[in-house]
């Protein structure tokens, strides 16, 4: 997404599940606006061709292999960081895995286990030790990847909707303890999108087509459309921002809770 305002420049963000899908796309988003942008998953060989494309737009990127579920490895993250930058001004928690599409009672205990380890567990880990840094400085902007499934019930999805219900309520209690030390906790809920963790239930053509009933728009979210709303909130136009879930679903929350659709 081309942003025509270097809002972010100076700044350093770190995003987490960088190497792929919406987090690809948050990151590059961010370095488009200026950002410096430290890339954290799994494996380093994931991100290699995302450092060079941050590279090329004049920008620094770091990769550091993190497991967002693993309290050691988001110390390390947060040190490396600083090592490299000096300052941590942005965090996106964006690491997830993909929801597993089932009845409740198919899930078993550890598909459950994995999905609220790393959809809420890392979320919880990566603000807390980060946030800290932001604490410090009087500044920072924390931005969490939550999903319209956790405004509302969603059938096949407990797991990772419980997951992410659970990070909207985490941001709003984050907001409120870190307001008075101009630490910004926000949220952006995405709908159907092309890439990202859903991407494997939309491949269902039957399954597509019902769930794009009830989006107004029509059509699924493009990769580049989330990372806007992610540099908005990162930046100070979003500075009497906090606590809030900014939906970015095509209008599906809007109709769908009520069962309204044009």
């Amino acid at each position: 997404m081309q942003h025509t305002e270097i809002i972010l420049m100076g700044k350093t963000g770190i995003v987490t599940g960088s190497s792929r899908g919406l987090g690809k796309m948050i990151a590059l988003g961010m370095a488009q606006a200026g950002a410096n942008v430290v890339l954290a998953s799994r494996t380093l060989e994931a991100n290699e061709d995302l450092v060079n494309q941050i590279g090329a737009m004049g920008r620094k990127a770091l990769a550091v292999r993190t497991d967002v579920t693993k309290l050691q490895d988001v110390k390390e993250l947060r040190d490396r960081s600083l090592e490299v930058f000096g300052r941590i001004d942005i965090l996106v928690n964006n690491a997830g895995i993909s929801p597993s599409y089932s009845r409740v009672e198919s899930i078993g205990e550890d598909v459950w286990d994995a999905i609220l380890q790393t959809d809420l567990k890392g979320v919880f880990f990566c603000s807390e030790i980060i946030g800290q840094v932001m604490c410090a400085q009087n500044s920072g902007k924390i931005i969490n990847i939550a999903s319209t499934t956790g405004i509302e019930g969603t059938p096949r999805l407990a797991a990772y909707a419980a997951a992410k219900a659970g990070v909207i309520n985490l941001t709003k209690t984050f907001a409120l303890e870190w307001a008075s030390r101009s630490v910004n906790v926000n949220a952006v809920a995405p709908g159907i999108f092309e890439v990202g963790v859903g991407e494997p239930i939309f491949k269902n053509e039957k399954i597509m087509k019902s769930w794009l009933s009830h989006v107004p728009k029509g059509r699924m979210g493009k990769r580049e459309e989330i990372s806007g709303a992610v540099v908005f909130l990162a930046s100070e136009a979003a500075s009497y921002i906090t606590g809030h879930i900014l939906v970015v679903d095509g209008g599906w929350t809007a109709g769908h809770l009520i069962g309204i659709k044009s």
